[in-house]
């Protein structure tokens, strides 16, 4: 009975090796996904900080030059056709936004895709492999 026993606590303290690379991967993971949104909150600060600083950047101008260029008197069909440089130009830059908005999400989703597809193919490989051991540990026995 004490030999049961403690043959009972040596295989309980007994390591695997897939046990020591999924605990200690999973922490890692943990770990990533607790700082993710951090990560992103930062990004989105730092990135609106620019946005902010190039409107504000774009204010000051538009103060500081609309008094010399009020006093140039320009041609009102000159700057007509610069607004209307300005609005194509705003178009495509607006456009870009929406494509490249829409493709990082159709890309994640392929990403997220195959990420799903390899997990299945894994665990079909993996059950498949445990199999094939089980089979050879029963042949080793006999």
């Amino acid at each position: 009975m004490e030999n049961q026993i403690k043959s009972n606590t040596e295989n309980q303290n007994k390591l695997s090796l897939c046990e020591v690379f999924k605990e200690d991967t999973s922490e890692i993971i943990r770990k990533l996904e607790s700082q993710t949104p951090s990560l992103f909150q930062n990004y989105s600060n730092l990135y609106t900080a620019y946005l902010h600083m190039f409107d504000n950047l774009f204010g000051t101008c538009f103060i500081s030059e609309k008094k010399f260029f009020d006093k140039l008197n320009l041609d009102q069909s000159f700057l007509k056709q610069i607004r209307s440089n300005s609005e194509a130009i705003k178009k495509v830059c607006l456009e870009n936004i929406d494509k490249n908005t829409q493709f990082i999400d159709q890309y994640s989703k392929m990403r997220i895709s195959s990420i799903q597809s390899f997990d299945k193919y894994v665990h079909v490989l993996m059950e498949s492999y445990a199999n094939y051991l089980s089979q050879f540990n029963l042949s080793g026995k006999q």
